[in-house]
């Protein structure tokens, strides 16, 4: 296989690369305009031409284009994507205390490693993986998403009850919309425009953009804060010494990427959660600018790469919104992607693990060389930032859907969240509820018409090896949650 994937790589393939890698970095790093829109834009330009220019082409947008929702979520604590939420909640304290240099390095490298762990794994075992993700059923999709939710509560707020105060008013607003099962509106009120539901993009960018706009602009009086970028060389040792939480982080993003429906936002959420665990002594406290964060988010979410092209080329089963994207463009150019993949066009599997393998190296050049450019952004004074980040606010929440509907939801969520963090509440978990609420609320219902007819209940919906392994992870999370809350209370005592 090795032999197959360097035969493939020449030059016009690396410029193609390349050139899907740039579009990616700069579409990947604008909020509202997202990876998934950039791609479909791709397949509609490149359906005429040879099929491995056109993979080429592609991969280079997935894999640069991952990893480039960092770069805002550091550099303006706006997540260029859903998959970025956790890397703000340490890249942009960060770049706030003047290393956002270092954060943006630190992304970059990981999203490397993460990226080629992942394509690793996806050339090693792929259809061993994939049987595994076949094995798990809705009601272990619903657990899944569930266990998210409850390690993002504990995670991204000081007070473990907020944070799930959060996240379960962002389930509620996913619920908001076509139910889809049955296909009737739901908390709509009459009003045409929330039928659709609530869009992620525009809630996203309110609650980190347009939020942190409002919430500087309160503080002026309070303290004016100067965001500096540090002109200090970074050691090696700062930036590579985090490489055994990178390669646990992006074995777990491996493992969700495989499950369909998951992606990005969960492994990223569970690694950031396995690296506070696991971390016993960081030199800054996660949520104010711990490098194990970044590592841990970046290198979980690019290994989601691999992870999910493993169902999309063994089942013809798209893990993830890209992946759907590039499953039609195997239709387009007349491939079967499935286990007829590999006997009867097994060239293409080499075609996209090349594509991957020279999109992750580009993911490392870009990175590092156009990072001291990206941090500069940083030095900004606010009165000119400001009404740029807001600016990027409105074209991103109108350019992901062309609807001015968008704007006014985003203006509304940035408000929201405002709101929030004067009170202490992080609007983060909100923004990961909105993306899991719908997996919750589609496989729990998916479950229960599946067993409506079963004689024994319990047996059906708890009693698989999968089912009691994430039952127990999911009782287990919330006790340690409350065992932590009450040893708090009880060090604040003495």
């Amino acid at each position: 296989m090795i032999k197959e994937i360097f035969s493939i790589i020449d030059l016009n393939f690396i410029f193609l690369v390349f050139v899907g890698s740039i579009a990616g970095l700069f579409v990947g790093a604008m909020p509202g305009l997202s990876v998934t829109m950039a791609t479909a834009l791709l397949v509609s330009i490149t359906f005429t031409w040879e099929v491995n220019s056109a993979m080429a082409l592609i991969m280079g947008v997935y894999t640069v284009g991952v990893y480039s929702g960092a770069v805002t979520a550091i550099l303006i604590n706006i997540p260029g994507a859903p998959s970025s939420v956790a890397t703000t909640l340490d890249g942009y304290p960060m770049a706030k205390k003047g290393d956002a240099l270092l954060a943006l390095k630190v992304a970059a490298f990981y999203s490397f490693i993460g990226t080629i762990i992942g394509l690793v794994v996806l050339g090693i075992s792929a259809k061993e993986v994939a049987k595994l993700a076949l094995a798990f059923t809705p009601m272990d999709y619903f657990l899944l998403s569930l266990f998210g939710l409850t390690t993002v509560g504990s995670l991204t707020s000081k007070n473990f009850t907020k944070g799930m105060i959060s996240a379960m008013v962002g389930v509620f607003i996913s619920m908001i919309g076509m139910d889809p099962i049955v296909g009737i509106s739901r908390f709509t009120y009459g009003s045409v425009n929330l039928q659709r539901g609530i869009s992620i993009i525009p809630a996203l960018i309110g609650l980190f953009g347009f939020s942190e706009v409002l919430y500087q602009i309160s503080l002026k009086k309070e303290k004016k804060e100067m965001l500096n970028v540090s002109r200090e060389k970074n050691s090696l040792k700062d930036i590579l010494g985090h490489w055994a939480l990178s390669i646990r982080s992006s074995i777990i993003g491996v493992i969700i990427g495989a499950l369909p429906g998951t992606g990005g936002p969960i492994a990223a959420l569970l690694s950031y959660e396995h690296a506070k665990k696991s971390t016993k002594s960081p030199k800054v406290p996660f949520g104010e600018g711990a490098i194990e964060g970044i590592v841990a988010s970046e290198a979980a979410n690019n290994a989601c790469i691999g992870g999910a092209l493993i169902p999309m080329l063994t089942l013809a089963m798209p893990g993830d919104a890209v992946t759907a994207v590039i499953l039609s463009a195997f239709y387009v150019h007349g491939l079967r992607p499935g286990p007829l993949l590999f006997t009867e066009t097994p060239e293409m599997f080499s075609v996209i693990l090349a594509g991957g393998f020279v999109g992750s190296i580009m993911i490392l050049l870009l990175g590092l060389t156009v990072a001291p450019l990206l941090s500069k952004v940083v030095a900004i004074k606010e009165r000119h930032l400001f009404p740029i980040v807001v600016v990027l606010c409105v074209i991103g929440s109108y350019a992901a859907s062309t609807h001015i509907f968008d704007v006014f939801l985003m203006l509304i969520f940035g408000i929201v969240g405002y709101i929030m963090r004067r009170r202490d509440y992080a609007v983060a978990p909100m923004v990961l509820g909105l993306v899991l609420g719908g997996i919750m609320d589609s496989n729990f219902r998916r479950a229960m018409s599946l067993i409506s007819a079963s004689d024994n209940l319990l047996n059906d919906l708890f009693f698989r090896p999968i089912t009691i392994i994430l039952t127990i992870l999911v009782i287990f999370s919330v006790v340690s949650n409350f065992i932590s809350i009450s040893s708090i209370k009880e060090k604040l005592k003495k």
